[in-house]
């Protein structure tokens, strides 16, 4: 709100009494008024008051703006009629206003006004009485603003309370540390803490991983604003349940005060959306796609091995990418009870799966060894080692190369024997085997244990 009369904060219009009857002309200057005059010159709404007499003793300059009259014209004027509303509306319009006088709160209207050029505004009002120092009513105040502007307010704030309650998506307002200051209802069921126990507390204490990236593009926006398109992040949540790996997909928006003449950055605002089982879905579509690929690659490229053991290899070299580090085939002996190493990929570095050099003595594999468990199954076997286990020891026990953390044992079967066992090999980097790549792994299995079955077949020929 803002005051256009700057000398006074009760001035009349020329030779017009006082609010009280009897006299004064000109302006009357009182103790603390020109405070009060550069308060209401800094109000944002458009501000008249008006006597007992519904004489107008205050205009301020939002008044001025939206209608066009200066103080000036407006302050000793007897209501709006003639001047600032139509003749035909001014007495309902004047009684409307001045009925506060008789009503305790405020009241709220909306009247068509006239500007100064003729045209109209819709503005909406806010009216109460003003009381004298006896207690009794001396007058009215009344606050307006434009119709259009105080409906695009209600819609801002109808907004703001729609997104921190019942948004489907996440939104968090983070400060210039940082640190959470507002939380949603779905950000906090997202971060699995409550509305209040995120507020004030670092990023990190929410987030297990992931929070560098997160905190980076939340420094990135508070430094150069916000970046055009939606941004992917995979974190890894610390709940009662354990740890969950989540993917949000978030947008960000540098808030600035509207208040300060430079903008000033207040925080930014991170809205996101949980999009975890779809990109998963992706995932595993994509994982299947390439899969379906290899197994047909490995098809073609085997069909033109002259060997059969060479064959058998190209499968597995096929089935390596994107899949494991390493890969041996272990066939059985004719008692089907020791395994002898056959084939295996480099143990130092990656590599084709080659026939070994000098084969013919059986694997030293301890009871229960997941190869033999396969073996005796005739399925397939997953293994990892333990996290506190020193880094290596796991895998030179077993037989494999010291980096393997995580083992996928598969059984070789054809018409309906045994061959030997397939095991697959990953190393820390790499995420441990699931069933669906026991799956990948036994559709491998079946293709190269008809080219291992091959192979015997014609050496004895």
């Amino acid at each position: 709100m803002s005051a256009s009369r700057s000398e006074t904060t009760n001035a009349l219009g020329p030779d017009e009494p006082a609010p009280g009857g009897k006299g004064a002309v000109g302006p009357v200057t009182v103790p603390g008024s020109e405070l009060l005059a550069a308060l209401l010159d800094g109000m944002d709404a458009a501000l008249c008051a008006f006597d007992a007499d519904g004489r107008i003793t205050h205009w301020n300059r939002e008044a001025e703006r939206i209608l066009g009259w200066s103080s000036e014209e407006a302050v000793g004027r007897r209501g709006f009629a003639g001047w600032a509303v139509r003749t035909a509306d001014a007495e309902d319009v004047q009684g409307r206003l001045m009925a506060a006088m008789d009503a305790p709160g405020r009241q709220v209207h909306e009247f068509a006004l006239l500007r100064k050029d003729g045209g109209r505004v819709l503005v909406r009002t806010q009216s109460a009485r003003v009381l004298g120092a006896d207690g009794e009513p001396a007058g009215v105040y009344c606050a307006f603003s434009e119709v259009h502007a105080q409906i695009d307010l209600e819609r801002s704030i109808a907004l703001s309370e729609a997104l921190f309650e019942d948004a489907s998506w996440g939104v968090v307002l983070v400060d210039v540390d940082l640190r959470p200051t507002v939380v949603n209802s779905y950000a906090s069921r997202a971060l699995g803490a409550g509305r209040t126990s995120p507020l004030g507390r670092p990023l990190g204490e929410l987030v297990v991983q992931g929070v560098e990236e997160l905190e980076g593009a939340l420094h990135h926006v508070l430094a150069e604003g916000a970046p055009r398109g939606l941004v992917e992040l995979w974190v890894t949540l610390s709940t009662a349940e354990g740890e969950r790996r989540r993917c949000w997909r978030s947008g960000f928006l540098r808030l600035a005060s509207p208040l300060a003449e430079e903008p000033v950055p207040l925080g930014v605002g991170w809205l996101f959306h949980d999009v975890t089982e779809s990109k998963l879905a992706e995932q595993e579509a994509d994982r299947l796609r390439f899969r379906s690929s290899q197994l047909h690659r490995a098809g073609r490229a085997a069909a033109e091995c002259e060997d059969s053991m060479e064959a058998a290899a190209a499968y597995l070299d096929f089935a390596l990418a994107g899949f494991a580090d390493h890969a041996l085939i272990d066939l059985a002996e004719p008692d089907g009870i020791r395994l002898i190493r056959a084939a295996s990929t480099p143990s130092g570095a990656p590599g084709p799966c080659v026939p070994v050099a000098g084969g013919g003595i059986p694997a030293r594999y301890p009871s229960g060894h997941p190869a033999l468990q396969a073996a005796d199954r005739n399925g397939s076997v997953r293994a990892s080692a333990p996290k506190n286990a020193p880094a290596g020891d796991w895998a030179a026990e077993r037989q494999w190369p010291r980096d393997a953390v995580h083992a996928l044992c598969t059984v070789l079967r054809s018409r309906g024997r045994t061959l030997g066992v397939v095991t697959f090999l990953r190393g820390a980097s790499r995420p441990p085997f699931e069933r669906p790549d026991a799956i990948y792994a036994e559709s491998m299995a079946v293709l190269t244990a008809s080219a291992l079955d091959l192979a015997a077949v014609t050496r004895r020929e």
